[in-house]
């Protein structure tokens, strides 16, 4: 009778981990940003039908990196979570903490049972309802650990290198169109980034920058994407100041 092959746990832990962590450097990068009127999503995308970034619920929104069935898995689990919520108790009562820790719950079971791990990085992001409300960022790993960052995060890809351009550039407060140019020009430092927005690139590959917001004063539901025309727009014209009026 053959004896199977005993492996430590923390071996098989650390090969898990190494496994899930290349599978997402892999993956194009995609960056949150704050600004004065909400939650800026901007994320380096091959695919022109394929989302990288999504709304959960009302002011609540996804964005995500790694491997496209996996993480559109949890995307919509994340969506039937947040509505049944909704539906039984109120629509208060679905916020992006729950929302990330059942992620975190799943992820970490994933990586602690399964034979391979998710290989995806996520961030779940909530707008405040008001000016002096705070919003909230949820960066989570693929073995469930969760963070919260303040500002900004960066995931995939030269997520180091992205952080650190961010890291100089980032002011508090600052307009819509700032925040965009600032992630625009972190993507490029890390040479991440395509030449054209929500478009073909120069050398023709079909890199393209998937933009989108959560965004006080448009309605109940936060959520909404940036036209490829509004977007570059935003990055040919000057940025207004710190504070001004900006969706």
């Amino acid at each position: 009778m053959a004896m199977p092959i005993y492996v430590p746990p923390e071996q098989r832990l650390k090969d898990m981990a190494d496994y899930a962590r290349r599978g997402i450097a892999r993956g194009r990068p995609t960056i949150v940003l704050e600004y004065d009127k909400g939650i800026l999503f901007v994320a380096d995308n091959l695919s022109t039908h394929l989302r990288k970034i999504g709304e959960l619920y009302d002011r609540i929104a996804f964005a995500a990196v790694g491997r496209f069935s996996e993480f559109e898995t949890l995307r919509q689990a994340g969506v039937r979570l947040a509505d049944i919520r909704g539906y039984a108790y109120g629509r208060e009562d679905v916020t992006s903490r729950a929302i990330a820790n059942a992620y975190s719950q799943t992820l970490g079971q994933v990586f602690q049972q399964e034979p391979k791990p998710f290989e995806v990085e996520l961030c779940v992001a909530e707008i405040g309802e008001d000016d002096d409300a705070p919003n909230a960022l949820y960066h989570l790993s693929f073995d469930g650990t969760v963070v919260n960052p303040k500002g900004w995060l960066a995931m995939g890809g030269q997520a180091e290198a992205i952080n650190e351009a961010l890291k100089g550039a980032y002011v508090e407060g600052w307009d819509l169109d700032s925040a965009l140019r600032a992630a625009v020009n972190a993507l490029r430092r890390a040479g991440g980034t395509p030449a054209k927005a929500n478009g073909a690139d120069a050398d023709g590959g079909g890199s393209r920058l998937e933009v989108a917001v959560l965004a006080r004063g448009i309605g109940r539901r936060a959520f909404r994407r940036l036209s490829e025309e509004d977007v570059l727009a935003r990055l040919e014209q000057p940025s207004e100041p710190s504070g001004s009026a900006s969706t």
